[in-house]
């Protein structure tokens, strides 16, 4: 059993990737094995619409998508986790939302069934749509996506910052508890 954790910030190290890191941590600590996915430095261009994928499970344009999606078909849990780009998730992240789930989508929706789910962190405001956003893709996708003790939202602008925003790092944490639990059900 296998969950990954994608951060869709183009900042290395940043407040989005210690979160997911933390969460990826109650994870494993249930006993399934983790991976973080950085999309920092790699090449993940928007969708051009060319319905290639709606034929075969394959994208023509030739970038760092497909290993991504691999590993995201393998597993048996996906957390996207996105810092608050103008009240929303980096161009980033939702273009790997798009290809993927169109790749998915047309292929026998390979997502459905999955648990998955949505963590963002922001400095002010935002992180409530953001992470609406991402939880609509695992909806559509057919995810099971579970709750925490709270929203999956925690706050942080500076490198390290969110370390001090204790509710949300619990509820990070609470919320990969359920994800390792859910996974576990599902697999039993």
């Amino acid at each position: 059993m296998k969950a990954i954790g994608i951060v869709g910030s183009p900042r290395k190290n940043g407040n989005t990737e210690i979160l997911t890191k933390h969460t990826l941590r109650a994870i494993e600590e249930e006993g399934l094995d983790t991976e973080l996915i950085r999309l920092a430095g790699l090449d993940i261009q928007p969708c051009n619409a060319c319905m290639v994928c709606k034929k075969e499970e394959s994208c023509p344009i030739n970038d760092d998508l497909f290993p991504i999606y691999t590993k995201m078909k393998e597993a048996d849990a996906i957390i996207l986790a996105s810092p608050v780009y103008f009240s929303s998730a980096t161009a980033l992240l939702k273009a790997l939302m798009d290809r993927a789930g169109y790749i998915a989508l047309w292929n026998g929706r390979v997502f459905a069934g999955k648990v998955g789910g949505p963590l963002a962190v922001g400095s002010r405001d935002g992180q409530n749509f953001t992470v609406a956003q991402l939880a609509y893709w695992f909806y559509y996708m057919g995810c099971f996506v579970p709750g925490s003790t709270g929203w999956n939202i925690a706050f942080g602008k500076e490198k390290g910052e969110v370390e001090k925003d204790e509710q949300g790092l619990e509820t990070a944490w609470n919320f990969g508890k359920n994800v390792a639990f859910l996974v576990k059900k599902l697999k039993t």
